[in-house]
């Protein structure tokens, strides 16, 4: 006899653990904290590591700034060196205007507020690539902090922009190529009118221009042909070239219209940045962040693979751009962009979760409670920060102040011979000795470059360089192979005369010709 049918009622206090954790995870609380950790940790930590003040190109873009406000006008010539007749275009005039109004502001602490601003725009853009605000929050949150990681040694330059604003424009291609809708390329003509005059590096955003345009045609010139497999246009060619012809045209909307590109390139991609600047030579993987970024192309070619993708953009952009990438450890950030965007695709067509429309969206309430809290949390860093003068005092510990308060207080002789490294800070805190080198690559063109690097580095004699030659006054790190030469070597300790000395520079001063 089988036992009579029972009804088995469900515990209502005991929820499945799955359910529980789910709930959790989905939490609109628990969403916040996160995005609010991910977009303010990296900034807040910026900003009170001063790694601002230690990136010796920010000076020299805070002098040329306050210039140009001054002046009003950009520079054309060698401002603040010992080569003031040579012509000189300023590719980040934007920038320097930018950095120089903060400075007027908030003082030193510009440094570290424009940098922490960067970071968190970074932060933002990464997270929006990564399909952040298209129910893939916590894949969005693992790419964005991976991102984040890989993309290290942000220093306050005008590359910041670039990368930010390819963050932007790869953004709008796929937005627009994902939606079928030409409305997200409108805004590429203003993209690059900004980008042009903020940064150098808008030839890379240019770049992924092109590959957009070259897969728009290859795929329309296939499908016209009889290959169904690639999918159809969903957008007219002649308007898409129109938008990519005006923001060409937008590039040249510049002070210096016809100038721009060549010197961009070679401030960019000159031959003395690959062969004497770490930051320009190919990975080595001795850095785990290089292991990383390893990892994340393969996964983002993997899931190209697994989707069968035939989208030759996407191809594409991950094909040239890991080339680049991969050659130059400094230009890392324009193949991560392109990964984390592309997982995130993947992820996104996995889950089969439509995007939703416009009405629909999460975060209705939670975005403005996050910029509050975001802001918040920034205007309590930026009032923690030290004020300018311990700034300065902290900068006189990779910089030659108190050397340069000597120069100055005894009225040393010019000309001057500087380290290549403090001539960004010399321009700004000792503007009355015009440089004989400085980061301004354009400026001094391969020869010069080339030529101080040689001398400097004991592989070229001293005498042919023009600079050193005539130079009365010789300002160099205390612990310099050029500085022992100079003071050990028979031929050369009786024709110098040690000024000053302390824990950061030397100060010799010519007794007699260089023989």
């Amino acid at each position: 006899m089988g036992m009579p049918n029972e009804t088995i009622q469900e515990n209502p206090a005991v929820r499945p653990v799955s359910s529980v954790f789910g709930t959790i995870v989905g939490s609109a609380p628990l969403r916040i904290l996160v995005l609010l950790l991910l977009l303010t940790v990296a900034p807040v930590c910026a900003a009170f590591s001063l790694t601002a003040l230690l990136n010796g190109d920010i000076w020299w873009h805070l002098r040329t700034g306050l210039w140009i406000l001054q002046n009003h006008a950009v520079p054309r010539s060698g401002l603040f060196s010992q080569y003031i007749d040579r012509p000189w275009v300023d590719s980040s005039w934007g920038f320097d205007v930018l950095t120089a109004g903060a400075y007027k502001l908030l003082g030193l602490r510009a440094f570290a507020v424009l940098l922490m601003g960067f970071k968190l725009a970074l932060a933002a853009v990464t997270f929006l690539l990564a399909g952040g605000w298209r129910r893939c929050f916590w894949c969005a949150i693992l790419l964005s902090a991976t991102a984040q990681y890989v993309i290290t040694d942000l220093l306050l330059r005008p590359i910041l922009f670039s990368i930010l604003f390819f963050g932007v424009e790869l953004f709008l291609l796929l937005q627009s190529r994902r939606r079928g809708d030409l409305r997200p390329l409108f805004w590429m003509p203003v993209l690059f009118f900004l980008w042009a005059n903020l940064d150098g590096q808008f030839l890379i955003g240019l770049l992924l221009l092109g590959l957009y345009v070259a897969a728009e045609v290859t795929e329309f010139l296939l499908r016209k042909s009889g290959v169904s497999s690639f999918p159809a246009p969903v957008h007219s060619l002649a308007k898409v070239s129109a938008i990519a012809g005006l923001s060409v045209v937008a590039t040249f909307l510049t002070p210096y219209p016809f100038q721009l590109f060549p010197s961009t390139f070679q401030t960019t991609y000159s031959k003395v940045l690959f062969v004497d600047f770490q930051e320009m030579q190919a990975m080595d993987f001795r850095r785990p962040q290089q292991f990383v970024l390893m990892l994340l192309v393969m996964a983002a070619f993997f899931a190209l693979g697994r989707q069968r993708s035939r989208d030759l953009f996407k191809l594409g952009a991950m094909g040239i751009f890991l080339v680049l990438a991969f050659r130059v450890q400094r230009d890392v950030w324009c193949v991560v962009l392109p990964a984390i965007a592309i997982i995130a695709d993947a992820v996104a067509d996995w889950r089969r979760e439509p995007e939703p429309h416009n009405g629909s969206q999460p975060w209705k309430w939670e975005k403005p409670l996050l910029a509050v809290l975001v802001l918040v949390l920034s205007l309590a860093a930026i009032v923690r920060l030290p004020g300018s003068t311990a700034l300065m005092n902290q900068a006189s510990r990779a910089y030659p102040v108190k050397a340069c308060n000597f120069i100055r207080t005894n009225q040393l002789p010019g000309p001057l011979f500087n380290t290549y490294y403090w001539g960004g800070f010399l321009i700004w805190y000792l503007p009355e000795y015009p440089v004989s080198i400085d980061s301004r690559l354009s400026l001094y063109g391969e020869e010069i470059n080339e030529r101080y690097f040689k001398v400097t580095g004991g592989t070229q004699r001293l005498e042919t360089d023009p600079s050193f030659t005539h130079a009365r006054t010789i300002l160099l790190e205390r612990n310099s192979g050029m500085l022992k030469a100079l003071t050990t070597l028979p031929a050369l300790r009786d024709q110098f005369r040690v000024a000053y000395q302390d824990d950061v520079a030397t100060i010799l001063v010519r007794e007699s010709p260089l023989q």
